[in-house]
């Protein structure tokens, strides 16, 4: 929009779809490692050897209230949502939903939901400090091995649970979303229904709305949802 240069590093692996998409909106990517977080230790270095300004995917205020309005929008459309569930990755989403839900009604329930297998900033949180972890989700949107201290200092004095979900949840929910409501889902957009799915009691009877952060599945990651049986 403003003629400026963006430069984006990502995986080496990365997700083919959401490469093309950066790609057409005009951005350089740039490969870097084996998952995201050698890929932005590499971004924060060549911004500073370059002087570029360096935006990270979590410590970085502007970025967390942008991801907030989406929040704004739900209580605006649905200004009765008893609670709001929402995947985590970095945490900026869950931080955002944090910092609108508590400011509209404090008695909104804001849920963060991570993969079990990459559950860094959900160990994070219940430490109370920042804790590093291994990561093999599939749901590349889930898949951070570290931290970030600024969504996690407002996650933990707004966050009202956090949850783990098992890979094959995951799976689950992105199927069900597919054929259930006709939006094509990634397994990290997926994470807050397979949350509320696993605890359906929890849920039952009460105003709930799931943020489905993502869409950018992989014609391969589709395929491999619905397994083609032998014969």
């Amino acid at each position: 929009m403003f003629g400026v240069r963006a430069v984006i590093c990502m995986p080496e692996q990365a997700n083919p779809v959401k490469v093309e998409s950066m790609r057409a909106l005009g951005a350089e990517v740039v490969f870097y490692g084996r998952d995201f977080d050698e890929a932005r230790e590499h971004c924060e270095k060549q911004a500073t050897e370059d002087g570029y300004r360096y935006i990270h995917s979590g410590n970085e205020p502007s970025l967390i209230a942008g991801v907030a309005t989406c929040t704004v929008e739900i209580l605006q459309a649905a200004p009765d949502t008893e609670v709001i569930v929402v995947p985590v990755g970095g945490g900026s989403g869950a931080a955002g939903a944090c910092v609108v839900a508590k400011a509209v009604r404090a008695s909104v329930e804001v849920i963060g939901v991570q993969s079990e297998a990459a559950p860094a900033a959900y160990r994070s949180w219940q430490a109370g400090t920042l804790v590093e972890d291994t990561t093999s989700t599939f749901a590349e949107g889930l898949a951070t091995r570290t931290a970030f201290e600024l969504p996690q200092q407002i996650m933990r004095d707004l966050l009202d649970d956090f949850v783990l979900v098992s890979e094959d949840a995951l799976k689950a929910a992105t199927r069900l979303m597919i054929e259930k409501t006709r939006n094509l889902v990634e397994p990290a957009g997926a994470a807050a229904l397979a949350a509320v799915l696993g605890t359906p009691d929890r849920f039952a009877g009460r105003k709930v709305a799931i943020i489905c952060s993502g869409g950018n599945i992989s014609p391969a990651q589709l395929a491999g949802l619905w397994p083609h049986e032998p014969g």
